[in-house]
């Protein structure tokens, strides 16, 4: 019996969430499956991992499905660092990640 993905989610406090999320989605149209408007965001790994959004006026947040064997950790890090450049103007953005 194989273990069901793990489902990481981190609510983030920034004022410019929907930025956030297009940004992303548009840095990574060109090697994944993206689709995104300015409230809601979905990025297709090719790993199998699938990061879904929703912006609103104050927060950005973030699912990440990460299918068993690959490294939840480093997935987690890739999201938030990319996610994190994009906000340079600010403090830096805090994910705090739980699993549901």
């Amino acid at each position: 019996m194989s273990a069901a993905p793990k489902v990481s989610v981190a609510r983030v406090a920034t004022h410019s969430a929907s930025k956030y999320l297009q940004q992303l989605a548009k840095h990574w149209s060109h090697k994944m499956e993206v689709s995104f408007s300015e409230e809601e965001g979905r990025i297709a790994f090719p790993n199998g991992a699938l990061l879904e959004m929703r912006a609103d006026s104050g927060t950005l947040d973030v699912a990440l499905t990460v299918p068993e064997g690959e490294d939840v950790e480093r997935m987690r890090g890739v999201v938030s660092s990319h996610l994190d450049r994009f906000a340079f103007r600010e403090a830096s953005l805090t994910f705090d990640w739980s699993t549901v």
